[in-house]
């Protein structure tokens, strides 16, 4: 592995991996921004692995503008990429992320390289995501989950366990969705807060969670299942940092609302699945099987899931399925009302 610093000097870095621990020998580090010293040490080394950090320190000293700038960013990628390929190095390049989460720089770096890679954690979290956004050898909708510890970083093998284990018993407000992550079900806790407005519109607030998405929940639930959500503030979030923007969340959702709005708590090993349609129908999602599966896994006894989706499937033994066709369906016998 070649590593190459822009931003660190190596002893900075030195400093770093005595406390991480033990670090392979077959490891370089050159802290260097002139792309042709660069190119010569990878010549020299001819590295199994090359990782540029960042790209925005890195300068071609044959364009004349300054470091970061959208031509010198093209020229330093387009020269890397001729390296990686020629000499079939795998090559990662870090760039820097704006405020609003976008990659600082030209999009156009996006474009040239073959796969990109969001490394995000919130910050009262020790958990980090690492998420594909474009990915040419595989699937877009991968997701990796760290934890970082005193050692670096290690893999959180079971992330469901992760969202749930501080979930309250008999709170309102909280309900359990098994959502899809790539090919990962991973099982997470939607909450809800509903309370009457203080000023003359209510304020609707998402943490985690699609804003509009919320919004036609919401008004599913007005129209077709007599909730009077009009005149209460909403605040949902999605628990643990995690962000579910999948349509299979939106059951989850609307009974994390109901429970808070009618203050009766859902049960504790009840999981719901659906999308839900402008008149109430809970439609199908993929995958059911596998979340199915998952939910069983963690110990949940009951799922209400789309009555449509559950053709042909192969039910887990010591877990109930309720097929269910509308959200009233599914409200009543939540809340037994």
């Amino acid at each position: 592995v070649l590593y190459v610093s822009g931003e660190e000097s190596a002893e900075q870095i030195k400093l770093r991996s005595e406390r991480l621990g033990d670090i392979d020998n077959e490891f370089y580090i050159y802290a260097e921004t002139n792309m042709q010293n660069i190119c010569t040490e990878i010549e020299r080394l001819q590295p199994d692995f090359l990782i540029i950090d960042s790209i925005q320190t890195v300068m071609s000293p044959e364009i004349t503008s300054v470091q970061g700038s959208v031509s010198q960013v093209r020229e330093v990628t387009a020269e890397l990429m001729q390296l990686a390929k020629s000499n079939n190095i795998a090559t990662f390049i870090v760039g820097h992320v704006t405020k609003e989460g976008t990659l600082a720089g030209p999009r156009m770096l996006e474009h040239m390289v073959d796969t990109v890679l969001y490394f995000e954690g919130e910050r009262h979290h020790t958990f980090r995501i690492l998420r594909a956004v474009k990915n040419r050898f595989g699937s877009t909708n991968e997701i990796g989950i760290f934890e970082m510890q005193t050692g670096g970083l290690v893999e959180v093998l079971n992330p469901s366990q992760l969202f749930l284990e501080e979930r309250l018993d008999g709170a309102t407000g909280s309900a359990i969705v098994v959502t899809m992550e790539g090919t990962r079900p991973i099982l997470a806790e939607v909450q809800a807060l509903v309370t009457p407005t203080v000023f003359g519109n209510a304020k609707r607030t998402t943490t985690g969670l699609d804003f509009n998405r919320v919004s036609l929940i919401m008004a599913v639930l007005e129209k077709r299942c007599g909730l009077l959500l009009q005149n209460q503030d909403a605040y949902l979030k999605s628990a643990g940092g995690v962000k579910l923007d999948e349509p299979a969340i939106d059951l989850a959702v609307a009974v994390a609302i109901a429970s808070s709005y009618k203050e009766a708590p859902t049960n504790a090993q009840d999981a719901f699945i659906g999308e839900i349609g402008l008149t109430g129908e809970i439609r199908r999602v993929n995958r059911i099987e596998q979340r199915l599966n998952e939910a069983t896994k963690l110990g949940f006894t009951k799922v209400y899931a789309p009555k449509n989706a559950l053709h042909g499937i192969v039910i887990p033994k010591n877990i109930q399925v309720i097929g269910v066709s509308t959200v009233g369906e599914v409200l009543k016998k939540v809340f037994k009302s």
